[in-house]
């Protein structure tokens, strides 16, 4: 569908599209980004209190991956339902699933309690969230993308990410919170299951947006064609990778910035800053709260500039002030000051950060057909968070830990994952705004 042809009806569908996809991307990312804070604050102590505290720090970091692990089965999963029997569908089943998840953690006994069963079962539920989670991301950008004018589909599709943002905050604010009216010992005694357990609220809520929400005429009728002409006997996901073979490897090379930088910012650095440096872990999750709130700014501005100016220019400036920040972050954080931490966090995750997920949802989705684009999109994107994106603070206190605190190595790590962002994002071909989905690719 092109500009001229967009009706009334159309724009009101476009936002209806936008809000539910944002809705449910703050519910599944404030879900899946609390694990991430607890284990740093908590899970070390609480689910693996018979090892080194080093040992426990990687032992927490290493269940925050093993969600990641499970995302590419979720996008798998759900983009081949999504691509054969409609987008919405998934997306609620996704938003059940990670609630679910997501409570029961919050009711979980620890160690002291049930032994080794509640490390395993706090395993357990970690990869039910990944595998939600990884049917979210694939479908919430298809909705908002597939819906919207022509050349406002960074904008319209930008909620996906603002949603993280949102999210974020949401969980930092919550965590703050708890830590505010509980004692330490009552924080890990009970006050870290409050947020856990209030995601049911939110599910609901999210539950009653997208059932507003419905998938986009064009694509199910393209969807419905191309079934009918198969005979129901496609595998979308084979189908993408038969097609358009290269993009799954643009797509993990891109996402590198945006991975490394924003969970070295928000998840790893609150255990390296506290333990290594003496700032205190509220200051750094009040630094995780500032770049979330800056993000609902940020992302759709940078994504308007996008539609505007093209993705490739956004895109690249992005992965090179990462490339340039690497370095001064740890120097930051070295020098105790928290003025240039907070100051390093904003660059590292409202510029270089923001600017690459700005541009992701168009960029990544019009990679592929209509056909297979939950599918192709969806688990290109969740591969490349399963290796680069979970295991990030694992791999970069396990580098701490190989130095005896040094962060020479995580920055060299945080820089070179950044450079080789700024290498695919430099090859990205020249689209206009208004080029239509199925023809944008890159180079």
């Amino acid at each position: 569908m092109d500009a001229a042809t967009f009706s009334p009806e159309d724009n009101r569908r476009a936002r209806r599209a936008a809000f539910g996809s944002f809705a449910g991307a703050v519910i599944d990312w404030y879900d899946f980004i609390l694990y991430g804070l607890v284990a740093a604050l908590v899970f070390n102590s609480q689910f693996f209190p018979g090892i080194s505290p080093v040992a426990g720090t990687l032992a927490a970091f290493a269940t925050f991956g093993v969600g990641f692990l499970f995302r590419p089965l979720g996008g798998v999963v759900f983009g081949h339902f999504g691509d054969r029997i409609g987008r919405k569908q998934m997306l609620v089943m996704t938003m059940i699933l990670m609630g679910s998840a997501t409570t029961l953690i919050g009711l979980l006994p620890t160690y002291d309690s049930i032994g080794w069963w509640a490390p395993f079962l706090l395993v357990v539920l970690r990869a039910v969230q990944g595998f939600a989670v990884g049917g979210e991301w694939g479908g919430a950008a298809l909705m908002a993308v597939e819906n919207a004018p022509p050349k406002r589909r960074a904008l319209y599709s930008s909620g996906v990410q603002v949603g993280y943002s949102v999210g974020l905050i949401i969980a930092t604010g919550l965590i703050l919170l708890m830590r505010a009216v509980t004692t330490d010992e009552q924080f890990l005694a009970w006050g870290w299951r409050v947020p856990f357990v209030a995601s049911v609220l939110l599910v609901l809520v999210g539950l009653v947006v997208r059932a507003r929400v419905q998938d986009s005429e064009e694509v199910a009728e393209r969807v419905e064609r191309a079934e009918r002409v198969a005979g129901g006997r496609r595998v979308p996901l084979l189908e993408a990778l038969r097609s358009h073979p290269g993009a799954f490897g643009r797509i993990f090379g891109l996402r590198l910035v945006e991975l490394v930088s924003g969970y070295i910012v928000i998840t790893f650095a609150v255990s390296y800053a506290s333990d290594e440096h003496g700032f205190s872990k509220d200051f750094m999750l009040n630094v995780g709260l500032l770049v979330g709130a800056l993000g609902i700014v940020s992302i759709p501005t940078f994504a308007w500039l996008s539609d505007r100016f093209g993705r490739r220019r956004i895109y690249l400036t992005g992965s090179v002030v990462g490339v340039l920040a690497a370095v001064p972050f740890f120097l930051a954080i070295e020098s105790g000051s928290q003025i240039a931490v907070a100051l390093l966090a904003v660059i590292l995750f409202n510029i270089a950060h923001d600017m690459a997920v700005s541009v992701q949802q168009p960029l990544f989705t019009e990679m592929f057909g209509a056909e297979f684009r939950y599918s192709g999109a969806g688990v290109g994107y969740q591969v490349a968070s399963a290796i680069a994106g979970g295991f990030t603070p694992f791999i970069a206190a396990a580098l701490v830990a190989s130095t005896g605190g040094s962060w020479y190595l995580v920055a060299g790590y945080l820089l070179l994952s950044c450079l080789v962002s700024a290498v695919l994002a430099w090859r990205i071909e020249r689209p206009t705004a208004a080029t239509t989905p199925t023809a944008v690719t890159a180079a």
